[in-house]
């Protein structure tokens, strides 16, 4: 496996290093000691599956306020997404920034995102397949979130946003006087 540090301290890129033959492919995609080389150490207490049919739906952003903040492992094993991991920490030098990565299948990427960031994605493909590895489970009355189009996130996404759910469509905006979560 391969890191990458981000823009965005904390959060990483994670590449798997496959090894191929011809029979096909075998690669790595979680391992907790070389994990705990880059200082990931919280272990994983849940994994989640989202599947999204349209091309165009954009999910999030999520997070979990204190205590249930979760760092969370992303990784595409269908499909394409534009996956977006915004800085929510207070005091933190990219507060309110963002990074984004496509991930797919073939590029094998996995974004780490660590605790006091949102979350979300928008697809690129019809019938895109997310896989998450969480840190906190999952505590529905610590749940938080900014809208996808919020001004103060300034988020390119690559595509219209054809589809959302009406929660997520209704987000609230960040206002001044969200200073950040405490981590």
């Amino acid at each position: 496996m391969k890191f990458t540090a981000l823009p965005l301290k904390g959060a990483w890129l994670i590449e798997a290093e496959p090894f191929s033959d011809h029979r096909g492919q075998f690669a790595r995609l979680f391992c907790e000691r070389e994990l705990a080389k880059i200082g990931i150490t919280s272990p994983l207490v849940q994994i989640n599956h989202s599947l999204t049919r349209e091309k165009g739906a954009v999910r999030g952003l999520h997070y979990q306020h204190p205590p249930h903040s979760e760092a969370k492992i992303v990784r595409c094993l269908r499909g394409a997404c534009f996956d977006v991991a915004v800085d929510l920490r207070k005091g933190s030098p990219t507060f309110l920034k963002y990074h984004a990565v496509e991930l797919t299948p073939d590029n094998m990427y996995a974004l780490y995102i660590p605790e006091g960031f949102a979350h979300g994605f928008q697809t690129l493909e019809p019938d895109t397949e997310l896989l998450y590895f969480h840190t906190e489970f999952y505590t529905p009355g610590s749940e938080g979130a900014i809208r996808f189009d919020d001004p103060a996130t300034c988020i390119n996404w690559p595509l219209e946003a054809t589809d959302l759910s009406d929660r997520d469509r209704t987000h609230p905006l960040v206002t001044d006087k969200f200073t950040g979560i405490d981590i």
